[in-house]
Formats: C-alpha cells, sequence, structure tokens
C-alpha cells in the first residue's frame, strides 16, 4: 500500500490552498504518494477549478479511500465563501485542520504531516492563544525536546541546514532565555536530522551568541558560561560539534559545505543566511516529534492570495523532503 502525507490547509484566506493545489499538480507524475488534504471543502474544490488545475479530489473514508488525492473537512460547518482576509473565522479553522491532521499522524494513520501557512496574529486576534505551529505540535505531542530546522538548496545545489536553539521569541529577550540545554537539544535533534537524511556525516557547527562569538567575552559571556558548556557535553557525548564560532562567518564554511548542520541561537541569526540562499524553496521542518511535520518557508502572504500569483516551490520542496523522511524511515519504496 502507498504512503499517505495529510496537508493541513492552514489560513483559506492566505495563499495555503493554491499553493498545495499548484504542487500537488506539478507533483502528481513523479510517484505514488497518496495525499490527505485538510480544508474547508467548498473553498478548495472552487479553487481547484478557477485555477483550471483539475487535481482529482476524493472523499476520504479511510487509509483504504480510493484515488490518490483526498479530501476531508474537520469543521461541522463550511466556511463562509466571502471571508476577509485574516478572518476570525478561517483562523479558527486553520488551528482546527492543523490539529486534525495532527491526530492522525499520531493515530499513525498518516505518515508525516505538510503544513500551510496560517497567520498568528489573526489567531490571537480570533480568541485563541498561539505562539507557532512548532509549539502547537510538540504540546499535541506531549513532547519538549525539539527544535525548529529550516533547510534549502541554491540553484546549484549547495544546502544550508539550520537549527535554532530559541525561536519565537523577542530579540530582547533571547539572552535571558537560553540555556546550555536548549544549546544541546539543537546539536543532538541536529544531528539525528542528518542521520534522517541518510547524510555521510554530520558536522555540526554552533553560531556564537554575540557579534565575533562575544571576542573572548568583550562583547557578553554567554559564549563562556552557555553556549562552549553546551558544545563541550555534546562533543563529550561523542557528537561531531565545534563552536561557538562567529556567525558572520560560520554561515559561509557552512554554505560552502565544510559543515553539514548550524545551530543558531536565535530566529533571525539562523533564517536570514537560509532565506537569502533558499527562498524559494526552503522548508520548514519540525525536529523532536513522534511523526514526520514540514511545512513551506512562508506565510500568509494575505497580498496576493486569491490572484493566482503564488508560487508553490516551498511548497514542492516541503512535500519531496517529507516523502524522502517517510522513506528513510519506513523503508517503503513507494514514497519517495
Amino acid at each position: 500500500m502507498t504512503g499517505w502525507i495529510a496537508i493541513a490547509l492552514g489560513d483559506v484566506t492566505g495563499i495555503g490552498p493554491e499553493v498545495t493545489l499548484k504542487a500537488l499538480a506539478a507533483e502528481a507524475a513523479s510517484d505514488q504518494t497518496r495525499y490527505l488534504l485538510i480544508g474547508d471543502e467548498a473553498t478548495v474544490r472552487a479553487l481547484n477549478q478557477r485555477l483550471g488545475l483539475n487535481v482529482p479530489l476524493e472523499p476520504y473514508s479511510g487509509p483504504d479511500s480510493p484515488g490518490r488525492f483526498c479530501l476531508h473537512n474537520p469543521l461541522a460547518e463550511p466556511l463562509a465563501s466571502d471571508l476577509e482576509t485574516g478572518s476570525p473565522s478561517a483562523a479558527r479553522a486553520a488551528i482546527a485542520f492543523l490539529t486534525d491532521g495532527a491526530n492522525r499522524c499520531l493515530r499513525q494513520e498518516m505518515d508525516a504531516l505538510v503544513t500551510a501557512p496560517l497567520n498568528k496574529h489573526s489567531i490571537v486576534r480570533s480568541g485563541q492563544p498561539f505562539v507557532g505551529q512548532t509549539e502547537f505540535l510538540a504540546q499535541m505531542a506531549g513532547v519538549e525536546r525539539i527544535a525548529m530546522m529550516l533547510l534549502g538548496a541554491d540553484d546549484r545545489g549547495r544546502w544550508l541546514r539550520v537549527a535554532l536553539a530559541t525561536t519565537h521569541i523577542s530579540l530582547k529577550l533571547v539572552a535571558s532565555h537560553l540555556r546550555a540545554g536548549l544549546i544541546e537539544t539543537a546539536i543532538d535533534l541536529a544531528d539525528q536530522a542528518c542521520r534522517d537524511l541518510q547524510l555521510p556525516r554530520r558536522r555540526i557547527a554552533v553560531c556564537g551568541l554575540n557579534p565575533h562569538a562575544g571576542e573572548g567575552g568583550e562583547f557578553g559571556d554567554e559564549e563562556i558560561t552557555t553556549v562552549q558548556p553546551a558544545v563541550e557535553a555534546a562533543r563529550r557525548r561523542g557528537f561531531d560539534v565545534t563552536g561557538p564560532l562567529s556567525a558572520d562567518a560560520l554561515f559561509y564554511h557552512a554554505y560552502r559545505g565544510d559543515y553539514d548542520a548550524v545551530v543558531a541561537m536565535y530566529h533571525d541569526q539562523g533564517l536570514i543566511p537560509l532565506k537569502m540562499v533558499a527562498f524559494e524553496n526552503g522548508v520548514n521542518w519540525t525536529l523532536g516529534l513522534p511523526f514526520i511535520r514540514t511545512s513551506p518557508d512562508h506565510g500568509t502572504a494575505y497580498d496576493i492570495a486569491g490572484q493566482n500569483k503564488a508560487s508553490p516551490s516551498s511548497m514542492i520542496a516541503a512535500l519531496r523532503l517529507a516523502r524522502q523522511l517517510a522513506a528513510n524511515r519506513d523503508g517503503k519504496a513507494t514514497v519517495k
């Protein structure tokens, strides 16, 4: 039996449904993976027709459902067809889609979950506390040791893979939130990510927090008190890891292939170089969950939603990574 990948369609007033349908149309001939789209049925079917993609969507009745592209709506009532961008109804629906997909993965009904973009601000305004999909899924799965990894390649096949020690917190709070345990977790999970990708080696470099990695304590002591102890502890456990290194030079060396993954201390330190290299095809991969979760590395793009302008490149990359990881994890020749 071919593998199943669930796709939570995110905020329907953004570009999530559009890039999903475009990606599936582009990837349909590449393998025999089966896909479950989780979203508002009327919205998806109308968009499929309007874009002229004609993805053959079938109702989902379980893992033995006929067809390769199935559609399921977990909502009790269909969404209105004229929702404004960032609508509270769309935000609440996005959480319902995400929850449904995660539960199916936790039940091992699906081999992986790919999540289309949603908007944190819209969700909070709708009355739901929310930090991000990574944190939401970790809470659902009951795990604490997680990390975000962003990865992508340029047009010459040069990769950056960046795991984050901290994620969605204010820059002014990073130093006070940074702990050696968070860095060790990111190193550990980055090493496991290299294993899951079946890379020939797992050489990891760790960024310093401060300019010039603190310059021996002149620009801050976090490298001495927090980062270096975490690197040394990981090295004692057998990891091939070095650092803390000055981030401005480290990413150059990682980009040319000296390292297989980088651990960055905070969100923008890692994501700015990643998006510079692979803005169109970057993927967000949540490390540490009991199931595979990937996502395109972009937002809802409300400004172009509904205009048939959105590129599916990042969603295609997210689908391909989910298939690759599922194949590597389960040894299924049918999921590639």
